[in-house]
């Protein structure tokens, strides 16, 4: 009963697990294409992708605060949809997780994939049941930072970026980017479209799509409510989504990746 809950939610969340690049820290490479000031990622597709779309994307990382501010952005904290908190620390790649409705709270390195979890007042100390948690507690990371953190990632590993065209979103005409994945995420055969404001340079929308191939996408969110946290913007509205208590924290105990209540 309990590996039949677990596939039950892998298989909610791998939808949104689709074509999210694995590992938000990269190295970074010098560009032959896009802005000095952000430099595509080791591993962007740069042969495939448009000068066109990449310039939309150096102006989203300008808007957003820009790439020096972000990459100096240490820790993050939200809540993901009011069903889980996350706090990640940026530089090393700790991660703390904490849902009160399933009860387990999890923290790891999500490099090193090391790290302990509490499920139901109980320890996981089985190194399989460990082991099984914490690669859902990646998963989990994977998914709900690039909710959070998308529009610095458009030049990210594994990315392939072109230019769609124009198209208007609530009275505010929008340049239209899409992404493909290669050799990234779980299952990297779907495409994100991206909608970019062009008279503020802000995502204003995305579209999942399941399949690259796919004319039609399986949801489209909007981007709403941008505040400024510590250095960058980041916005928590998606529709019927929220991430809430967003917050850029300079200083946290470290101890706080390595015990469980």
């Amino acid at each position: 009963m309990k590996n039949t809950k677990f596939l039950i939610f892998l298989i909610a969340l791998l939808p949104f697990l689709w074509g999210c690049p694995s590992n938000p820290i990269e190295k970074i490479i010098q560009p032959s294409l896009g802005s000095s000031e952000n430099p595509p990622a080791t591993g962007f597709d740069l042969t495939n992708s448009d000068q066109k779309a990449i310039k939309i994307a150096d102006k989203v990382m300008i808007a957003m605060g820009g790439r020096k501010s972000y990459d100096n952005t240490r820790y993050l904290f939200w809540n993901f949809f009011g069903s889980r908190t996350l706090l990640w620390d940026k530089k090393e790649g700790n991660v703390k997780i904490e849902s009160k409705k399933d009860d387990y709270t999890l923290v790891m390195n999500i490099n090193t994939m090391q790290g302990k979890v509490k499920r139901k007042g109980e320890v996981l100390t089985n190194p399989d049941s460990l082991a099984k948690y914490l690669q859902m507690g990646k998963d989990i990371w994977i998914n709900d930072s690039y909710w959070l953190v998308m529009p610095f990632k458009l030049k990210d590993s594994g990315v392939t970026l072109t230019y769609v065209g124009e198209q208007e979103v609530e009275g505010k005409m929008n340049d239209v980017l899409e992404l493909r994945f290669k050799n990234v995420g779980k299952t990297p055969q779907n495409k994100y479209q991206v909608f970019v404001n062009q008279s503020n340079n802000l995502v204003s929308q995305w579209s999942f799509f399941p399949k690259a191939e796919d004319t039609e996408p399986r949801f489209s969110t909007p981007w709403t409510g941008y505040t400024k946290h510590g250095k960058i913007l980041l916005s928590g509205g998606r529709g019927k989504y929220e991430l809430t208590e967003i917050k850029v924290l300079e200083k946290v105990d470290k101890t706080i990746f390595e015990r469980l209540p």
